[in-house]
């Protein structure tokens, strides 16, 4: 089967459906658009986008997002040709995503900023504050509390997660890296760690009582280990090596779409009550912002996925939404 690959503009899209009249190049003799490649009768998604990258070096799959018809239906990965009514001698319109890098590298580089900073400014105070003093019990409790929540994002990164998109562009890694870089990293860092919360300060004495303390690190705890058991349940839906999606259930999930984002959250909650900082405030905010909108998007994902997906089930907040 004959597919001319070509790049949308304002006059192909009224003719992407239309045959191959005289492409350019033959197939695989040029990286030139309109090109054509030959693929089996029964090719994939995937099938095709190997046999665009042997034409074009620098396309690899990851790096193509491709479209067909009127209505741009994006050709998922994984899929066969047919199922889009993909025949000989059809245009398919590619775009090019730009340099890509793998989730699972960004999700080490996100997570290893936090780490980074809360060890610099914890370890040494001078370089920010001028000077040397001793932390309070607080400061201890909150530095071991944070370094663990992000070591346990690398390791769930390592051996846990399975992840149904490869890649991203590569310039949205500075984005994303923001958001825990300076929110959770070096922001919630300096102030939590400040001299003005330092051992025998009065703001010290004040959220250093060994009752609440002992409860909001429970909370942490709890919130910690169940959104562990959550994404363990998510990697156990997807076998290795495939994009299968199920309805999951279990732990979390037989009242939320997104425990996962849930128990996250709760496990800010608990270190914003600890410290009662308006650094650790702002990311709980913001982070569980945009834990809401992924939860509101994956929810409505579900429904129009699994016609059978419980009525009953809330997007990320229990009851309410």
């Amino acid at each position: 089967m004959r597919i001319s690959i070509a790049k949308r503009s304002a006059s192909s899209a009224k003719d992407a459906s239309s045959k191959v009249a005289s492409p350019s190049s033959s197939s695989g003799a040029s990286s030139r658009y309109p090109f054509t490649v030959e693929v089996s009768d029964n090719a994939t998604v995937d099938d095709l986008k190997a046999a665009i990258a042997s034409n074009v070096k620098s396309m690899y799959p990851d790096r193509q997002r491709l479209t067909f018809g009127d209505k741009k239906t994006v050709l998922e990965s994984g899929d066969s040709l047919s199922k889009y009514g993909v025949r000989n001698d059809d245009t398919v319109f590619i775009k090019d995503l730009g340099p890509q890098i793998g989730w699972q590298t960004v999700f080490y580089i996100e997570y290893l900023g936090p780490i980074i900073f809360h060890y610099i400014v914890y370890n040494f105070p001078r370089i920010f504050y001028g000077m040397s003093f001793e932390h309070s019990e607080i400061q201890r409790r909150v530095y071991l509390l944070v370094m663990a929540h992000f070591v346990k994002r690398e390791l769930e990164t390592a051996f846990v997660h399975r992840f149904s998109h490869g890649t991203m562009p590569l310039m949205n890694v500075f984005k994303n890296s923001f958001h825990y870089h300076m929110l959770s990293g070096l922001n919630l860092a300096y102030w939590v760690y400040a001299p003005a919360s330092g051992q025998g300060t009065a703001l010290a004495a004040k959220l250093g009582n060994p009752l609440l303390m002992a409860i909001f690190t429970g909370v942490f705890l709890f919130a910690e280990l169940s959104n562990l058991s959550t994404h363990i349940t998510l990697r156990n839906l997807r076998p290795p090596g495939t994009r299968v999606r199920r309805i999951p259930h279990g732990y979390g999930f037989d009242i939320v779409s997104c425990p996962n984002y849930l128990f996250e959250s709760l496990a800010w909650v608990a270190i914003a009550a600890m410290t009662r900082n308006l650094a650790a405030v702002l990311f709980l905010i913001v982070s569980s912002g945009q834990m809401y909108v992924w939860a509101i998007k994956k929810h409505k994902q579900y429904r129009r996925e699994f016609p059978d997906y419980p009525k009953s089930r809330k997007a990320m907040i229990p009851l309410i939404v």
